[in-house]
């Protein structure tokens, strides 16, 4: 069924208000995906905080035009899909990375990350990176050691001393003042 031009022009404005708000984007390109792998690639992009869309690649460059993603989606050819988040853009590359690696029709072609156009290396050096989350943790682990090292040291001097009072009460080394 043909798609008529005022349909198309509506598509495209919708994806270009939707790139608009974007800091995040992945392209990729597919050859015969199933409509089951279809729908669990869907899954995994919306479980990341994404959204993902197979487009036409004039509409896609025509949507671009304007956006941080105009250098990426630019002269495409073939089966195009974008994944596109305002998250968290390690979230969205580690779900795209592992469906790919189980999906082998599935490649990357180029991906943008707070305006910045990345390679298909860079992309997998992205999902390579541990998430928000891990990261904000390991700062937190890091801010706190010190202080716990600090009361873990103040606390053994008092420590040490009553163990020391202590030996020395069993042992009888204290002498009972006379009245």
């Amino acid at each position: 069924m043909a798609v008529t031009r005022a349909k198309k022009v509506e598509q495209a404005e919708k994806l270009a208000n939707d790139l608009k708000g974007v800091d995040h984007l992945i392209v990729a390109t597919f050859e015969k995906l199933t409509v089951e792998k279809d729908f669990e690639l869907r899954k995994s992009v919306r479980s990341a905080g994404g959204r993902y869309a197979v487009v036409k690649n004039t509409l896609a460059e025509r949507a671009a035009k304007g956006t941080k993603a105009e250098g990426v989606l630019k002269d495409l050819k073939g089966v195009t899909s974008i994944a596109y988040t305002t998250a968290d853009p390690v979230a969205l590359a580690k779900a795209l990375t592992k469906y790919a690696k189980d999906n082998p029709e599935f490649k990357f072609r180029a991906g943008v990350v707070e305006g910045r156009a990345l390679s298909v290396k860079e992309l997998e050096a992205l999902a390579s990176m541990p998430s928000k989350e891990e990261l904000y943790s390991k700062l937190l682990f890091l801010i706190n050691a010190p202080a716990q090292r600090l009361v873990t040291v103040l606390n053994a001097v008092g420590r040490d001393v009553a163990v020391v009072i202590g030996q020395g009460v069993e042992k009888k080394k204290f002498k009972e003042a006379e009245a």
